[in-house]
Formats: structure tokens, sequence, C-alpha cells
């Protein structure tokens, strides 16, 4: 008897030891929920769990698409960019060229067939490796975006931005496509000829060709499957933003790849499967979204993701060691199928016992006596927000006041996610310095409705209501600046201006600025505008760039100081003899510059003073008190005479 206990010990053991190799992404996924549920009261709630859908949502449906590709041993790099042309396709010819929007839908989905047609292509019959050809396709798609689009935001079209509401009050539209997307791949990989194509090819495609499969046109179809999936994901996110943003999804394919590895396909080929990759999708939603309940710091955030990525693939590893099940969709009968809707069914069950048990620790839990505040800041790879970040920090500890800091990554789509985390949670008021002031319009309108005061800092925020708006204005510091590179070249010479990052609204504004200041110096020549991003490196490669062109510049005007010092080193001993340099934002690295001589001015916006003025007035805010609609930080031209006394 005890032998017969201790075989079946045994071979229960085996079997649940089985049952987590063979699906381990699931496994992941339900101890994520269960930590999370007991690390932060705030992520076991409906809304919050709602919102780990809508943001998994447009990696999810990238995701999918990349699936065909991977199972097919091959690789897609462009799918972000596709996703972003797409969605500025349909905006542009909506929008500004009056197509019923139907068609507009359909020259979206044809653009990313179209792009999955030129990848597969090059890839087939141009015998280009995946890498390299969807490498070339990210490059070219991101370009005609920005291209169609000027660079800026362009509106969608209200009847599809309805694509990111919510059905009944409560069902977000994005996690609906989500899941149709998700069938349509599952029964496209499951049940048809070309899913079962892709198996064969990547499991072995000489042998596929061998035995009769057309390989080149089906890798043609396989990447038209995955411009699909790409076009439809960029409709929804520009849905979620309320507007087409030309630097969408830039970096995204890199998530929706994590998410198929992680899901348990191989990127050797030949397994994998679409529920697979939506649990993938949802661990790295998970992740981000109780990471950011937690107050983790965004740079610690990529590091997490990176190691789960790793373990996943490691996972994947001693599955195939271990014998485990391959991860092939249709690959099993019906048994297979009853034991894996089982499995999953018995994971739900196991999951919401255990969370319902760690709910318990939240229950009757006293909430901090401090007020709490989010900070959703644009990005923290640039001095001048530090500063921000530095300011509201310091405010904030001065007043007892509970601040979480987040990094958007100059992506709105992130700064979207961010916005509805602190909407979800017990925050009692949210600052934002918007990526782009249309893009955060629906996150604002969504934390107005819960009754949550908003405060932006810096950038405004179109088409949605906020308590107050402290910033310096764009505009009239890029005349500042104009002026000064005017007066100090004495009306005349030529000058080249370092543009922001392309679409984002403090790129737009200066640009402004700059144009109408220098309309008072006809005498004045601009002989090349060139974006630079805000980045040191990049204003040093562009600048070193124009001069081979333009030798004989005596002005420059950067549209803020990171930039204006890589134009300094590039200007080398020129820079503040026989160039005059113009910078913008008053950093600590830009006014030493002042101070050395070599950047002429800038145009500081006292950083640090928007960020405690923003803190002080979401207290005000959360408080019942009245705060003013609009508060104006002076811009001040700091120069080599007068930077001593500047305090910033």
């Amino acid at each position: 008897m005890a032998a017969t206990d201790t075989l079946k010990s045994g071979a229960s053991a085996d079997g649940l030891r089985r049952l987590l190799l063979d699906n381990g992404a699931l496994t992941a996924l339900i101890v994520l929920v269960i930590a999370m549920s007991a690390l932060s009261g705030d992520f076991l709630t409906t809304d919050n769990l709602l919102n780990v859908g809508v943001q998994a949502a447009v990696t999810a449906i990238l995701a999918f698409g990349v699936t065909f590709v991977i199972v097919s041993a091959g690789i897609d790099l462009s799918v972000g960019s596709v996703a972003a042309l797409s969605a500025t396709v349909l905006a542009w010819s909506a929008t500004s060229h009056g197509v019923p929007v139907l068609i507009a839908v359909l020259l979206a989905v044809v653009t990313g067939i179209a792009a999955g047609l030129v990848n597969g292509f090059l890839i087939a019959y141009g015998k280009l490796p995946p890498f390299i050809a969807t490498l070339a396709m990210l490059s070219v798609a991101r370009g005609l975006s920005l291209v169609i689009s000027e660079g800026s935001p362009i509106a969608f079209p209200d009847s599809v931005s309805h694509l990111g509401d919510t059905l009944g009050g409560w069902l977000p539209v994005p996690v609906l496509v989500m899941v149709v997307m998700g069938l349509i791949a599952a029964f496209v990989l499951g049940r048809t000829y070309i899913g079962r194509s892709m198996y064969a090819i990547g499991g072995n495609e000489e042998a596929a060709r061998l035995s009769g499969l057309r390989v080149k046109k089906q890798k043609l179809a396989i990447y038209a499957f995955s411009g699909v999936f790409a076009a439809v994901a960029g409709v929804v996110l520009a849905a979620r933003l309320s507007s087409a943003q030309p630097q969408a999804a830039d970096g995204y394919e890199l998530d929706a790849i994590a998410a198929v590895v992680i899901g348990g396909a191989s990127l050797a080929g030949g397994t994998g499967k679409a529920s697979g990759t939506l649990i993938g999708a949802l661990i790295l939603a998970v992740l981000r979204n109780g990471l950011n309940l937690l107050n983790v710091s965004a740079f610690w955030q990529q590091v997490v993701i990176g190691v789960v990525i790793a373990l996943a693939v490691l996972l994947d590893t001693l599955r195939r060691k271990a014998g485990a099940t391959p991860v092939a969709a249709g690959a099993g009968g019906p048994g297979g199928k009853g034991r894996q809707a089982a499995t999953y069914g018995l994971a739900a069950v196991v999951t919401v016992a255990i969370v319902g048990a760690t709910s318990f620790l939240h229950n009757g839990s006293s909430s901090t006596a401090n007020p709490k505040v989010g900070l959703s800041l644009s990005t923290l790879n640039n001095p001048f927000f530090v500063q921000i970040r530095a300011g509201a920090q310091a405010e904030a500890k001065k007043l007892g006041v509970d601040l979480t800091v987040t990094d958007a990554q100059n992506d709105a789509s992130q700064q979207a996610n961010q916005l509805q985390n602190f909407t979800s949670s017990s925050l009692g008021a949210i600052i934002v310095n918007p990526v782009d002031s249309d893009a955060a319009s629906n996150s604002v309108k969504a934390a107005d409705k819960a009754k949550i005061p908003v405060i932006a800092v810096d950038r405004g925020v179109n088409k949605a209501s906020v308590d107050a708006l402290v910033a310096s204005d764009n505009v009239a510091g890029g005349e500042l600046a104009a002026k000064t590179i005017g007066e100090k070249l004495g009306g005349k010479g030529k000058i080249v201006i370092l543009q922001g990052q392309a679409g984002t609204s403090a790129a737009r504004e200066r640009a402004e600025g700059f144009a109408n200041g220098l309309k008072a110096y006809p005498g004045i020549q601009v002989v090349a505008q060139q974006p630079a991003d805000f980045d040191r490196t990049k204003g040093l490669d562009v600048m070193s760039n124009l001069l081979q062109a333009h030798p004989d510049v005596q002005g420059v005007i950067a549209a803020n100081d990171e930039m204006a010092l890589g134009a300094i080193k590039a200007l080398g001993s020129k820079a503040g003899k026989s160039v005059s340099v113009v910078g913008f934002d008053g950093t600590p690295d830009g006014l030493n510059a002042v101070k050395d001589g070599t950047l002429y001015a800038s145009v500081a916006q006292q950083p640090s003073q928007l960020g405690k003025i923003a803190v002080d007035n979401a207290l005000k805010a959360l408080q019942g008190k009245k705060v003013e609609e609009t508060i104006k930080v002076p811009v001040k031209v700091v120069t080599k005479e007068n930077v001593a006394g500047f305090t910033g």
C-alpha cells in the first residue's frame, strides 16, 4: 500500500512538473498576477485589470502577426513602423483629403499589406535575410510616416476614434479587437492550409519545398498577414490617442517579438500558438502596470522585462530538454484540445482562489495620511525634465506629499498607459507633462471623469480640461532665441536651426517661435533646418554634416541645450568666436557652457520652478482650493553677463 502511494505521489509530482513545463508562460502569468495582487492593493480592481487588457492590446495584435513570421522561422522588425504608417495614411486621407472613412480604413489595411508584400518579396525572391529586409522596411515606413504627416500628429476621424472608447461604459474596444484578432490568428494557425504551411516551413524549409509547398508564395502571404495585423494595431493605437502620431509604436516590434517568445514560440521556427502569444503580451502588460503601481523606476522596468525575456527563453530550453510537448497549434487531436482547455480552466480557478485570498491582505488597511500625487514626465533622458522632477520631489518632500514619478520615454502610448494606471489607483491628483498635447487628451478626460484633479506642466493638453497649466511659453521663448541671435549677428548672416523631435508639441512650438522672431531680421538667412531629436549626440552628428555643406555659417539656434552642446562640439574652436550658438532650457550643462563662452546664450525656463509650482497647485486642487487656470513661469535669456546671478 505504501509503495502504491509512493508511486502515485511520484506520478503526481511528475505530472505537475510536466504541466508547469508545458505551460511555462501561463505559470509565469499566474505567479505575476498573484505577486502584484499581494504587493499592491490597487492592482486587483476591475478598472485596473481592464487597463492591463487595454495596455496589452496593441502589443498583442502586433505579436499575433509576428507569430506567423516566427513560426515560419522568419523575423519582422518593421511592424511598429508599419503600424504608424498605416494610421498616418488613414488620418491623412480621411482628414486632409476628405476620403470617406471606410475607404480610408481600407487604405490603411492595404498599406499594411503592401509593406508586408514588399518584405516577403525581398526575402523570398530577393534572397535577403529577413532581419535585413524588415530592418530596411522599418526605416522606410517610419520615414514615409514622417513625410506624409510632415512630422506633426494628424487628428483621427471621430468615427474611427471610437475604437479607443468602451462598449456599455465598461468594456474597452481595444480589448475586444485584441480578442477578435487573436481568434483570427488561432484559426489561421490551427485550421488553414497556410497555417500548416507556416509550421512546415519553420520546421524544415527544404523538406517543405520538396514535399510540394510553394515556399516563396507562402512567404509572401505570411509577411502580408503580418502587415495586416500591424495595420490594425496602428489604427487601434491611434484611436486611443485620438491622433496619428508619426513616431507612434517606436520600438514596439521588440515588445511584439518578446511576447511571441515569452509565449513559448521558438525563434528557430516550427512552434508557437496564438494563445501563448496573448499570454506573453499580458505578461508584459502586467509587469509594466504592476511596476508603475509600485513606483518602480522606468529604467529598472526595462531591466526587469529584459530578465523576463531571458528567463522565458531559458524555460523553453529546459522544456525541450525535459521532453515537454512542443507548442504547436493544431498538433494535437481533440483530446489535446480538451486537455489544453482544461489546463486553462484550472489555471483560472487557481488564480482566482489565490488572488481572492491575497486580497484580504489589503482589506481594512489604512491608507497613508500623506496625499498622493502622480507625475508623468514625457522623458527623463533630458536634463530639463530631470530638473522638473527634482523641483517636484523637493517640494513634495517639503509639503508631505507622496509623489509617484513615471517616465513615458517620449512614447505617447506609454504615457497614456501610465495616466490610466494613475486614474485607476488611489492617487488624489495627477501632474502630466505631455509627450504630445493631443495624444494626452483621452487619458486626461478619463481622469476628469474620475474626479481626479489634473495639472499640466510645461505643455498643455488639447481637447481636455485641466485644473491648471504651469508652463513657460515655448513660442515666446523661440522668439526670444531668434531675437538674441539676430541682435548678436547685427541683423544679417547665415544660421542653421537644430529642431527638436519631430511630432512633439515642444518642437513645433519652438520652431514656430524661431520663425516668428526671424521675420524681424530679413538679413538673417536660414541655410538649413534639421531635426536632432533633442539629443546631444545627434546634435553633434547633424551639425558636423551641415558644416560640410555650410562651412561659413555664423550662427546656430538649437531647440534645447543638449543639441546646442552637441553643435558646440562639432564647431570646435569656432564656437563662441566666429559662430554664436543659442540654446534653450537653461540646463546646468548649458549654463556652464554660457559661463565658458562657448554657448552665447540659453533661453532659460527655470524647470525646477515648473516642478515646484506644479506640485503646489496639485495639492491645492486636491484639497479643493481654487487654482489659477494658467500659471506662467517667465523665460529669461541668460548670457555671460547675467549667468552668475541666475538661480534656475
